[in-house]
């Protein structure tokens, strides 16, 4: 197995692009692919740029009335479907949808067939993670789901057991949804709680059909969790369950909309979390799954000040070259982000909060905690089902 990394990357990813005003601005996958530039981390990885996925291929987790549907927006905008979820406010119709976001969706599959394959230890596309779309609709500004394809990608190619864990402020609904009858699939979720966000799914009881209960696993946490809470939570019930599970391969979705500044949500997380949950990941990909990893990106609406630090984080990790939190922003990177946007650019690779402290939970917990409450949850809904105590 080669031990080099692939970023998945082509620069017509960039289409995807609701519009003037949408908070999924694609200039945060421009800026993020500039400052992994900047770090040399281009010269670390081996740049990929996978071919879209096919009709066939999407119909693996999408219904081909949907697909059609797509299809049909892409061509004419105005004419879109709205009974699938296109052109709403959330998921406007524009021209070429189709085609981007088979692109992207593409790149999320070759991630998974490159470290099936053993071309490759870890992969990484941070254009993806479009957790949102269900196999016969859009929603959240999600049209194909591409963490889904990649999964099925990876259990039509024999894998028999692959884990996927959702870090993003959002309920990954849209994963949870297409493996909800499939034990092969374990689906773990870290999320705002649905009381106070989009998409109000992702309560603890949500655990997955009778023919795979307890292999989906939702951790609701209360608005306001900060990093301490967060990084408790996650460790909580994460690595219990990839033990008892031992994936052929793990799947993570790096949503940076936890973050404190993140103007969709209510979480309270820094980058230095963010990135000791993407180290993390690592960890339990090479303790668990053979070091086999692929790591999408997903929801961020920061995208001067968070998106591009937290995923080029990603992309370090995964190269075997992370950046210290301490380091300085490169200016060149600096002076684009403000000729493109007008806006200052941060100027270290952290919040400050380096390193991040947080409790174990083997410590013992607080049952009048709200956080502790929500871990309780979740582990007792999910844990006595894998034969775990809660």
């Amino acid at each position: 197995m080669s031990g080099r990394a692939q970023l998945m990357w082509d620069e017509a990813v960039t289409g995807y692009d609701f519009g003037p005003g949408h908070p999924m601005d694609p200039v945060r996958l421009a800026l993020t692919r500039k400052l992994v530039d900047a770090f040399g981390l281009d010269r670390e990885v081996e740049v990929v740029a996978a071919k879209a996925a096919g009709e066939s291929t999407l119909r693996l987790v999408h219904r081909q009335d949907y697909i059609g549907a797509v299809k049909a927006a892409s061509a004419d905008p105005a004419g879109a479907d709205q009974s699938y979820g296109l052109g709403t406010v959330d998921d406007p119709a524009f021209a070429g949808m189709h085609e981007v976001s088979s692109l992207i969706a593409g790149q999320s599959v070759g991630a998974a067939e490159a470290v099936w394959r053993g071309e490759a230890l870890h992969a990484v596309n941070f254009a993806g993670g479009l957790h949102h779309a269900m196999p016969g609709g859009a929603s959240g500004f999600c049209i194909y789901n591409d963490a889904s394809l990649a999964i099925a990608r990876l259990l039509e190619l024999g894998a028999e057991r692959v884990a996927y864990v959702d870090v993003d402020v959002h309920h990954g609904d849209g994963v949870q949804a297409a493996f909800w009858e499939d034990p092969r699939v374990l689906t773990i979720s870290l999320h705002e709680h649905p009381r106070t966000l989009f998409p109000q799914t992702g309560w603890p009881e949500e655990t997955g059909a009778d023919s795979a209960a307890g292999s989906a696993v939702n951790v609701a946490l209360p608005a306001g969790t900060g990093d301490a809470g967060w990084l408790r939570a996650f460790h909580a019930v994460v690595p219990e369950l990839i033990a008892d599970f031992r994936p052929q391969v793990l799947v993570t979705q790096h949503g940076a909309d936890t973050h404190f500044e993140d103007p969709l949500a209510h979480l309270a997380v820094s980058l230095d979390a963010q990135r000791a949950v993407q180290v993390a990941c690592h960890d339990l990909a090479h303790e668990y799954a053979d070091g086999r990893w692929v790591a999408l990106g997903g929801g961020g609406y920061a995208v001067v000040d968070v998106v591009p630090r937290s995923w080029t984080h990603l992309v370090a990790i995964a190269a075997g070259r992370a950046v210290d939190p301490e380091a300085m922003v490169p200016e060149g990177w600096r002076q684009e982000v403000f000729a493109r946007t007008r806006q200052l650019a941060p100027a270290r690779m952290t919040d400050g909060r380096w390193p991040v402290a947080w409790s174990g939970w083997e410590a013992g917990y607080d049952p009048a905690d709200r956080l502790d409450q929500a871990v309780l949850a979740a582990r007792r809904a999910v844990f006595p089902l894998r034969g775990l105590l809660a």
